[in-house]
This record gives C-alpha cells, sequence and structure tokens, in this order.
C-alpha cells in the first residue's frame, strides 16, 4: 500500500515534536468520505493536545496527526453515503488528522465549495464558523442585545463578531491596538485587554453588556465577564475549561448532539455569497513547515487564521 504524507507526534512537547511521517492512507467507512486535502486549518486545539495540556480530555493514540478541518476533492466514499461523490469540491471538519495528503470526514458535515471560495479560505472556516455559531445559540441573544468577545480578531471571534451583527447584536470586541481598525470594519467596537478592561467596557457600553463569550482562554476572561454581566447563564467560554468551573459559566466544546458544522457554514457561505464573509488569513505554511505553523499560533495576536497547504 502507497504511503501518504503527513505531520505527526509521538510524544507530547514543544513544536519540534512535529515531524514529517509516512502514514497508510485512510479507508472511509460507513457515512465517510476521504478527501484528498487541499488546505488544513491550524487551530490553538492543535498545540493544546500537542503540549499534553488536553490529555485529561482528548486522549490520543501515537502517532498522533494533528488537524481538524480541511478543504479538499472528494476521492473515496463509504457505505451509506449519498449526495457526496467523487471528485466533490467539500470543507469541513475532519475525523482523521487534518495535517496530511488525505483525510476521512463524515460526509454528511460537509459543505460543497464555491469556486468563489479559495481552498485556504474555506479550510480556515469550520472550526471556528462551528464555535460561534453554537456559542450564540447557547447565549440565545436578541435584537439590540449587546455582546462581549474576548479575542474578537481570531478565528472564532471574527465569526462570532459577524454572525452577531447580521442579527442586529451590538458587539463589543477584545483585542490588541493592532487590530482596533480590523474590528471596527466587522462592525464591532474594539477595547484593549488587560488591566482596567472592565472599566474600558463600562465605558463604551454604558448600558451594560447582556452576554460575553471567551474566545481567548487568557487572563481572567471568565471572571471579567461574569463581574460585566451580572450573571453566569449569560456567560460561554471555549477556550478555559478551568476558568468555567471556578466560576460556573459555561465551557462549550462542541461534540456529538451539540455540533451546529452545518448550518454555521450555511450561515458563513450565506454571508460569502452576499460579499459580507470575512476571514482573513494570517499566514499561509506548507504542509512540511506545521511546526512553525503551530509556534505561530502559539504567539497569539493573530488576525483570522494559520492554514496549511498541500501540493
Amino acid at each position: 500500500m502507497t504511503k501518504i504524507k503527513a505531520i505527526a507526534f509521538s510524544a507530547y512537547g514543544s513544536a519540534d515534536v512535529l515531524r514529517v511521517t509516512a502514514v497508510d492512507p485512510p479507508v472511509p467507512g460507513p457515512g465517510q468520505v476521504r478527501i484528498a486535502v487541499r488546505s488544513a486549518g491550524v487551530n490553538p486545539i492543535d498545540f493544546k493536545i500537542r503540549r499534553g495540556d488536553m490529555a485529561g480530555y482528548v486522549p490520543v493514540e501515537f502517532p498522533y496527526v494533528p488537524g481538524r478541518e480541511a478543504s479538499g476533492v472528494v476521492e473515496a466514499v463509504g457505505d451509506g453515503v449519498t449526495g457526496v461523490q467523487a471528485g466533490d469540491t467539500v470543507f469541513g471538519p475532519t475525523v482523521t488528522g487534518s495535517y496530511a495528503e488525505q483525510a476521512l470526514a463524515d460526509a454528511d458535515r460537509l459543505v460543497v465549495k464555491p469556486v468563489s471560495l479559495s481552498w485556504e479560505q474555506a479550510a480556515a472556516l469550520p472550526v471556528a464558523a462551528e464555535t460561534a455559531w453554537r456559542a450564540l445559540e447557547l447565549l440565545d441573544l436578541l435584537e439590540g442585545d449587546t455582546l462581549l468577545v474576548h479575542g474578537a480578531a481570531g478565528g472564532v471571534g471574527t465569526m462570532a463578531v459577524q454572525f452577531a451583527r447580521s442579527r442586529d447584536i451590538r458587539v463589543v470586541g477584545t483585542a490588541s491596538e493592532f487590530n482596533h481598525e480590523y474590528l471596527r470594519g466587522l462592525g464591532a467596537l474594539p477595547v484593549a485587554y488587560g488591566e482596567g478592561l472592565v472599566n474600558r467596557v463600562q465605558e463604551i457600553a454604558p448600558e451594560g453588556v447582556d452576554a460575553a463569550l471567551d474566545a481567548v482562554g487568557k487572563g481572567d476572561a471568565v471572571g471579567v465577564s461574569v463581574e460585566l454581566t451580572g450573571d453566569p447563564e449569560r456567560v460561554v467560554t471555549i477556550a478555559d475549561a478551568e476558568g468555567a468551573e471556578r466560576h460556573q459559566v459555561r465551557f462549550s466544546g462542541g461534540a456529538g448532539a451539540a455540533d451546529r458544522t452545518v448550518p454555521a457554514l450555511n450561515a458563513a457561505l450565506g454571508l460569502h455569497e452576499a460579499g459580507l464573509l470575512q476571514m482573513p488569513i494570517h499566514r499561509t505554511y506548507p504542509l512540511e513547515e506545521a511546526a512553525e505553523a503551530q509556534r505561530a499560533s502559539e504567539h497569539g495576536h493573530l488576525t483570522g487564521k494559520i492554514v496549511l497547504t498541500v501540493a
């Protein structure tokens, strides 16, 4: 059997543990398809798993291939698959690591990629769009409400701002000063994070904050959110499980029935077709430079997403 190229690690550690590795091509099971990967998204969860931060939540078998989203061309379909066939251009979450030339995906969680959407843009959307859509559903915001988004210039934050603004929800977004003009372009009111955040948010939103989404998991974003909303039930974090437990707010990881991939991607495509979708690509790296891509992801302060490209 001809091997395929993938990026894998065989022990937890720094980005140095990532290696170009030859692995067997994945075989699609019932309901699955195999994709020839064109681009793969890089997410904070990838380096957190690699470092062992998630060992208690996401057990892995070594060697482990990272990556949870991709765009590409369907190569083969498993039993029971309908509506998707070989040759289709698709994007969505993967069930095997997407840092590879090939990956498996559940056919019913894929969306057809329009020609007008690049491989890189498509690969950047699934995790960010699904996470943002799911969090907003949990917060159940109404038109005219005010939402605070921590890490608003990142992938999840970018999609949360756009989904919220499309529903006429006011958004206050935390980000470094460098990204404030970008957030204004998305329709958000930017504030700098760090000491004094509560006062800065109260100044820009004197009528109060109705809900908050923590998409960054740094500092005491969860505690600040509870203080500003006045109610732990009005706060969701997707990045700070410990903070969620400490402050009794909801942590959303998006597994199983909670997954909202298809409605989220359809909503993103609706924005794209209307010429409104923004998902900046912070930088692209060839597959072989996945270690450098993860180092950049760990450093943070990104605008948009980092994406790997496969030949």
